[in-house]
């Protein structure tokens, strides 16, 4: 189950995600290690009450270009065509790119179409030369690496 913020605790997440955000676009973190990117993406979905699907665009050396949410959908799903992933991270000249979307029912237990929609991208990056590096699934405060169970 999600968690539904205060219009208080709504602010300091809205307050501590600027300061992350800000510190990661001003390239002063890369995001090589996987608790950075977990602990960044947990802030900014794991109160959402629809799914989202986001893009991080990383340089050569792994420092955030973008982070861009694609995609919004419903409680259960949200649609993520391959050609606009592929095009934002064209756009942005990004050398490799983390995959993310949300869970709202708390389960961050990867489905079937998660799976193949993750191959897809893969694929569809693949023939313009971007590495995806992991695609995370956050649930609240649970989350699950594609890359840390082998299946990137």
């Amino acid at each position: 189950m999600s968690a539904v913020l205060s219009a208080y605790e709504a602010k300091v997440v809205a307050r501590a995600l600027r300061v992350m955000e800000k510190s990661l676009v001003n390239r002063e973190t890369t995001m090589s290690s996987p608790d950075e990117v977990r602990r960044y993406l947990q802030l900014r979905l794991f109160a959402l009450q629809h799914e989202v699907f986001m893009l991080l665009m990383l340089d050569t050396r792994n420092r955030l270009i973008e982070a861009r949410e694609l995609f919004r959908g419903t409680l259960s799903q949200t649609v993520v065509y391959p050609r606009e992933v592929v095009k934002a991270a064209l756009l942005t000249n990004a050398a490799a790119v983390i995959l993310a979307h949300n869970h709202p029912s708390g389960c961050a237990e990867p489905s079937t179409a998660d799976r193949m929609l993750t191959d897809a991208l893969k694929r569809a990056l693949g023939t313009v030369d971007v590495p995806v590096l992991d695609h995370l699934i956050i649930a609240g405060q649970k989350t699950y690496s594609f890359a840390e169970h082998g299946l990137i």
